[in-house]
């Protein structure tokens, strides 16, 4: 059996740019004026909960669990509006019909690791039409290390696995896959990678 294990923004979906600009709003709402780092990527966690918690720690905020709710909720908001204004978040091209091919195969198990939070998750993946896709999903509600997140996916589906194939599209998910020893596929031009799973080959 192979696992093969999916991110969810700039992976499965066309959500990177209007993800990242309505989370660093909600977090400005909430904070005022707070600082935030020129790129996610500098931050030491590239999860929404892992930015979240050093965002804090430079703003010099208290990690109250209660503002931490705020933000989210402010952030969902945020999103609920742009997909209610705009229409849901376009999949990369051939998405679906990959995931429904790894999913039918009888040798790989499929399960989802992503940086973002579950409700976000799961609203971007339903609106845009994966929501009768059923999996193991494991986010940033459930660690800020992506390492880890991408692991809490694995163990979800049971049983040993001949390889692990990851596919995201950030450094961060490339190197989260190489310090678990796990195969990486690039999904999208800033990688170099995919920008169709029309194009993929089996994993």
């Amino acid at each position: 059996m192979h696992a093969v294990i999916f991110d969810i923004d700039g992976t499965l979906l066309q959500s990177v740019g209007v993800d990242d600009g309505l989370y660093k709003h909600a977090v400005r709402s909430v904070i005022r004026g707070a600082f935030i780092r020129p790129s996610f990527s500098d931050y030491d966690y590239v999860s929404d909960s892992g930015i979240l918690s050093q965002i804090m720690t430079d703003n010099l905020v208290p990690n109250d669990p209660a503002q931490v709710s705020t933000i989210k909720s402010t952030f969902m908001g945020l999103l609920r509006t742009h997909i209610s204004e705009h229409g849901p978040f376009p999949e990369i091209p051939g998405a679906k019909n990959a995931l429904k091919k790894f999913d039918e195969s009888p040798d790989h198990a499929v399960a989802i690791a992503t940086g973002g939070w579950r409700e976000s998750a799961l609203l971007k993946l339903d609106t845009a039409g994966f929501g009768d896709f059923v999996c193991p999903i494991a986010t940033a509600d459930d660690a800020y290390d992506r390492k880890e997140i991408m692991s809490i996916a694995v163990s979800q589906l049971g049983g040993a696995f001949s390889t692990i194939t990851y596919f995201g599209d950030g450094p961060w998910d490339r190197d989260a896959t190489s310090r678990l020893g796990w195969n990486f596929v690039a999904v999208g031009f800033a990688l170099g990678g995919l920008e169709s799973y029309h194009d993929l080959h089996d994993v």
